[in-house]
């Protein structure tokens, strides 16, 4: 069966499809209620955030469309120090769509939000013409507990810089897709809330994170030197590569820095509390091949980013400037 301008039309055929799917993967009390909107308990301090995924192929080596919503969503919430709890989903449906296809990305998205802690409580689904895609727009609503404070601008002189994981993963999962290129290589896409909720409760005081996605390491390092006027010094020797991905980007004139990842976070700590830190991150499975990269240097003046590249210069790393590569999320 497939996805028809019938689904998206509000009645009986629209109801069946949100009754067989959606509700059966993702039903819980609130879910199933069916009212315009989720009355979910409250907070004092909550984080929320947006975004839309429109990732091709749809699903790819180590995940699908489903379960890179609820990681995209939950890692922007836990960059913010959050815990994150509710999300909402969006699907846009092309014609032509498998509904067998949307049960595997649904049943996907359900497992996602299982391991990331999250319910989701509201939803929405529009059909249009196409050529059997989708796309999932999702919103996301974490508790942020009192005193805790995350953020760019307590980003501090000596601060350790640590990355959880091996770079570029999810970016070579999708070109080589796209390639029709075989290789070992499966996208990084993981919530981290485990890894983070388990770095809070080991009395790690993170001053700053950011999940590393689109742009790859280096955007994300410009950003947040430019946020808090830092200096930030790294290794090229530290950063953690996969040897396959490090071929795969030789080969077509890639750098593993500016690709993108989706189950990757950068964490600034002090220095007191790198050694730690990195451990409790490599006890977690996203987190084993984590590696403390580099240093910053001083707060207060021009931010940049410096790389000490594995020939012993220095070269200054800047935000990726253009297009990388298109619907990587």
């Amino acid at each position: 069966m497939i996805i028809t301008q019938a689904h998206g039309g509000g009645g009986r055929t629209t109801s069946e499809l949100i009754r067989s799917v959606f509700f059966r993967y993702f039903g819980n009390e609130i879910l199933l209620r069916a009212e315009d909107s989720a009355v979910v308990e409250g907070y004092s301090r909550i984080a929320v955030t947006t975004d839309s995924f429109v990732v091709d192929p749809p699903e790819y080596d180590g995940g699908d469309i489903g379960r890179l919503s609820v990681c995209g969503t939950v890692n922007d919430l836990l960059s913010s120090g959050a815990v994150p709890k509710y999300l909402t989903c969006g699907f846009i449906l092309e014609e032509g769509l498998e509904i067998e296809t949307l049960e595997r990305i649904a049943a996907s998205m359900a497992d996602t939000a299982k391991e990331a802690g999250v319910s989701i409580v509201a939803g929405d689904t529009k059909v249009t013409q196409g050529k059997g895609g989708l796309f999932i727009n999702t919103a996301g609503v974490g508790f942020v507990p009192e005193g805790r404070e995350v953020s760019a601008r307590r980003i501090k002189e000596g601060d350790s810089v640590i990355v959880s994981g091996c770079l570029g993963e999810h970016h070579v999962a999708i070109l080589k897709s796209r390639l029709n290129i075989k290789n070992s290589v499966s996208s990084d896409n993981a919530p981290l809330a485990a890894m983070v909720k388990a770095l809070f409760e080991r009395g790690i005081d993170i001053h700053a994170m950011r999940d590393i996605t689109r742009g790859g390491l280096a955007t994300v390092l410009s950003e947040m030197s430019a946020s808090s006027d830092a200096e930030i010094f790294i290794e090229e020797k530290r950063l953690p590569e996969n040897e396959s991905v490090k071929g795969f980007c030789s080969l077509l004139g890639l750098e593993t820095i500016y690709m993108g990842n989706e189950g990757r976070m950068l964490f600034f700590v002090s220095a007191d509390d790198a050694d730690k830190a990195l451990q409790v991150i490599r006890n977690d499975r996203y987190g084993i091949n984590a590696a403390v990269i580099g240093t910053v240097r001083s707060v207060g003046k021009e931010g940049f980013v410096c790389m000490k590249t594995i020939s012993g210069g220095e070269r200054r790393l800047e935000a990726m400037a253009g297009e990388g590569l298109p619907r990587i999320c």
